[in-house]
């Protein structure tokens, strides 16, 4: 049985970043040549490492108002960084797709944010995840966009924003 809990950064910031390198490099990443991937993972690029430096890199990335993720017994099978009228990022491993995992995540951060006053939700969905957010009610906002990540360019995205109320 998979849970949403609120994330402790403590126990839970490498198994994170582990989730974050996996499935952004999986889904988001395939245009990219070996080397641009790692500029475009940033210090997610070292997300197995035992290296304290290069955890801290990733904690500190990672930081946000709230986080919220998946647990599946002993394992972090999805994370949502979220701040009051913002999703930034929405992360779910391949074998866990399509079991409501992402929708759980997502209703999570709209109610968060609702109890905070937002009345919309905004974000920038990879062109892998459009059509899951548009199933939740996301609408894009404007035309494709082309951004960066870390130090890497050319990650192509869609703004897409959801009215909220409680």
């Amino acid at each position: 049985m998979t849970i949403i809990r609120v994330y402790n950064e403590i126990t839970d910031a490498q198994k994170v970043g582990v989730l974050i390198a996996e499935t952004y490099r999986t889904y988001n990443l395939i245009f990219a040549s070996p080397d641009e991937q790692l500029k475009l993972l940033g210090p997610f690029r070292y997300a197995g490492s035992t290296d304290l430096v290069q955890q801290e890199a990733i904690t500190r990335v990672l930081r946000t108002d709230i986080i919220f993720v998946a647990e599946d017994g002993d394992q972090i099978v999805g994370v949502l960084r979220c701040k009051p009228g913002r999703l930034q990022s929405l992360f779910v491993r391949g074998d866990h797709h399509h079991q409501g995992i992402g929708r759980r995540l997502v209703e999570q951060c709209e109610h968060w944010c609702a109890n905070r006053g937002s009345l919309a939700i905004h974000l920038a969905s990879t062109l892998y995840a459009v059509p899951f957010y548009s199933t939740l009610g996301y609408k894009k906002s404007t035309g494709i966009r082309s951004g960066w990540s870390f130090d890497g360019e050319g990650l192509k995205y869609q703004p897409m924003k959801k009215h909220i109320s409680l």
